[in-house]
């Protein structure tokens, strides 16, 4: 009988890959995994449907064969704003000089281009600040018709044909899902992501319809990028099943001081709530082209590790960097590395947010402080929906988190969960089963050896979500 290979990681936090050209056959995805990748991200900015089926389907059969549950995060793009074509293909906008953003499909020139967002030009006000070409370029309204917007040009620069535009200080009335997005979010769904990735949520309203188109097949990760989402962030993060801090697109509207500061404020307030948190965007930039990242690179890394985010994320560098496989195995080091200090240790226990007022989570704080009381080998958490893994995690405990679950989604989902090591097992009916069937597992999985101790939560009765109410000490048989 052919032996399950191991596939315990050696570290918490979770890590993030993206597929794209580079890393979209089953060697190079295999190479990926195998160096520390749980959960795969399919970009659905780039690609058909056929590409991004036949990437769903190579993962599944790469998690057939290590049986190892894997998350899959569907990204979709959201609402794409820029500017229309010029005539020459190419301009160069002067500091100082005046240009417009109009309505006219003609191609542009040095004095004007189509802006075919009349969203836009209604929402904008005198001294509003447009960013063009992720902020290279910066303009501000002057003046306003109701078919342009005629702007001081404050940093000028080369501008081409459909760069992006952004408007950092206007709430535009625009959803988060454009039509494009429904239909590669409905695709998505249908042949089995775990998250949706949701770009440029603003407001509450956003993440509600997500929700409603979703039904709860998968989990709604919010991408924050916006500095307006930042207004409601409290509001957004209630709604989400998880987050991600997005710092592309939120370093080109907010300031390069403030973005360190949102971060921490996200991570900060999703542990509070026990929602899975992302850091994503430029982690390991440099790999991309080199076998090596930079030193500010691997701080930015532990820097996440360090505030207690759920998972790093890599983006260009594996799905189109020369070095995939490499910068894998480095934010695996990088993170297995942070989590040895004892002054990481002593920072996630710091920031432990207190348990809220409820029989879910008291128990979660339970597991944690008995288990480190007694030096317990694995908290073991039966979970149906993964409520129960999360309230444990969400109290980050010193003993590895063992998520059982009858749910093959629900384990898919915990892959970007803090330090849960999830497992599809049949499910219980009594709490003496559950003890026998953690110990098992504790065993097979090889976290606990006989004789040692693991700490037990569960809802009772089982089956039920939401009921985690017991708690039990037990010695592996």
């Amino acid at each position: 009988m052919a032996v399950r290979p191991k596939m315990r990681r050696r570290r918490r936090t979770k890590i993030i890959a993206t597929l794209g050209p580079a890393s979209s056959t089953m060697e190079v995805m295999t190479r990926l995994f195998q160096a520390g990748a749980d959960v795969f991200r399919l970009n659905f900015s780039h690609g058909t449907h056929e590409d991004h089926a036949l990437r769903f389907a190579m993962i599944r059969e790469l998690e057939a064969k290590f049986d190892r549950p894997i998350g899959i995060l569907a990204d979709v793009q959201g609402p794409k704003l820029r500017v229309g074509t010029f005539g020459g293909g190419r301009v160069h906008l002067q500091t100082g000089q005046t240009f417009r953003l109009d309505l006219n499909p003609t191609p542009g020139n040095a004095q004007r281009v189509n802006l075919p967002h009349p969203e836009i030009i209604e929402a904008a006000s005198i001294g509003s600040s447009l960013l063009l070409d992720d902020g290279k370029l910066r303009l501000r309204v002057v003046h306003k018709r109701a078919d342009a917007l005629e702007t001081e040009v404050v940093v000028g620069g080369p501008l081409s044909d459909r760069k992006g535009v952004n408007v950092p200080d206007v709430v535009l009335p625009i959803p988060a899902l454009t039509e494009k997005d429904r239909a590669d979010l409905e695709f998505a769904v249908s042949h089995g992501a775990n998250y949706i990735g949701l770009s440029f949520v603003q407001r509450p309203e956003d993440v509600i319809e997500a929700q409603r188109l979703i039904a709860g097949r998968c989990w709604v990760m919010v991408k924050l990028e916006k500095p307006q989402a930042l207004d409601n962030l409290e509001e957004i993060l209630a709604l989400t099943d998880a987050v991600m801090v997005a710092r592309g697109d939120l370093g080109v509207e907010l300031p390069p001081e403030e973005v360190p500061l949102a971060q921490k404020r996200i991570v900060r307030l999703a542990r509070a709530l026990g929602k899975p948190v992302v850091v994503a965007t430029q982690m390991l930039e440099s790999m991309i082209s080199a076998p090596a990242p930079t030193r500010a690179e691997a701080s930015d890394v532990a820097t996440a590790v360090f505030d207690g985010a759920d998972a790093v994320m890599l983006s260009g560098e594996t799905a189109a960097g020369q070095y995939p496989y490499e910068s894998v195995n480095m934010m695996d080091r990088i993170v297995a590395r942070v989590e040895q200090d004892a002054g990481w240790r002593e920072l996630i226990d710091a920031s432990r947010p207190p348990p809220e007022k409820n029989a879910a989570d008291a128990i979660a704080a339970a597991s944690a402080q008995v288990a480190n009381t007694i030096g317990a080998k694995a908290i073991v958490a039966f979970t149906a929906s993964g409520g129960t893994a999360l309230r444990v995690a969400r109290e980050r405990p010193a003993a590895p988190v063992i998520g059982l679950t009858p749910n093959q989604d629900t384990a898919r989902k915990l892959a970007v969960v803090w330090g849960v090591h999830a497992v599809v097992t049949p499910d219980v009916h009594s709490m003496t089963e559950a003890v026998t069937r953690a110990g098992r597992v504790a065993l097979t999985e090889g976290f606990a050896e006989h004789g040692e101790e693991i700490v037990v939560t569960a809802g009772v009765p089982f089956g039920q979500a939401g009921t985690t109410n017991a708690l039990r000490v037990a010695v592996v048989k």
